[in-house]
């Protein structure tokens, strides 16, 4: 029921921005927080940043003043707008949402910084 898809990444140099986006269905979107968190390769996965249902922001150090989530609750669909992008940044990114006390996943969407 409840179903997240991820999409938006690819391969963008150091410097570049990508806007990775996440659609969500099966639950009330719209008074539901949303998560971001990544895993780049060698690493444990990482807490991006999470936004609320009413559009309260919280970020990782490493991403912050370089990342903003936002959310179109007519779409049901949360962003991630990058900026200045590292080659640390790269990962696979994904989107998460807890819905009747159960986390859920998307598949992820991979995100590549390199010249």
């Amino acid at each position: 029921q409840v179903q997240l898809v991820e999409s938006g990444g690819g391969l963008v140099q150091p410097g570049g921005s990508l806007r990775l986006s996440c659609a969500a269905s099966g639950f009330t979107f719209s008074s539901t927080p949303m998560t971001w968190y990544r895993q780049g390769p060698g690493k444990e996965r990482e807490l991006v940043g999470s936004i609320s249902a009413g559009r309260s922001t919280n970020y990782a150090d490493s991403v912050k003043g370089r990342f903003t989530i936002s959310r179109d609750n007519d779409k049901n669909t949360v962003y991630l707008q990058m900026n200045s992008l590292k080659p640390e940044d790269t990962a696979v990114y994904y989107c998460k949402v807890r819905w009747w006390g159960v986390d859920y996943w998307g598949k992820g969407t991979l995100v590549t910084v390199s010249s």
